[in-house]
């Protein structure tokens, strides 16, 4: 098997809501890939300041993409 440039791999899951927003975005932004989306938004939230910290005892479920507003009664989460 060849070498990867990335060799790590990082699964995550999202609702049919959060992945059209990173979708659009990513179009919006003429990014290649998804990945490549994903590794810039998380460069640019690392790099963001004012961000809370989360609670002891947050439950992955806590933190969403979208506004919860912006998510449909019953779209479920993780």
């Amino acid at each position: 098997m060849a070498d990867l440039e990335r060799p790590e791999r990082l699964q995550i899951m999202l609702t049919a809501e959060e992945l059209a927003a990173l979708e659009n975005w990513r179009f919006e932004k003429r990014m290649p890939s998804r990945s490549a989306a994903v590794r810039e938004l998380l460069r640019r939230g690392l790099a963001a300041e004012g961000f809370l910290t989360a609670a002891q005892g947050a439950k992955s479920q806590d933190f969403g993409i979208l506004p919860d507003s912006e998510v449909s009664p019953g779209s479920g989460g993780d």
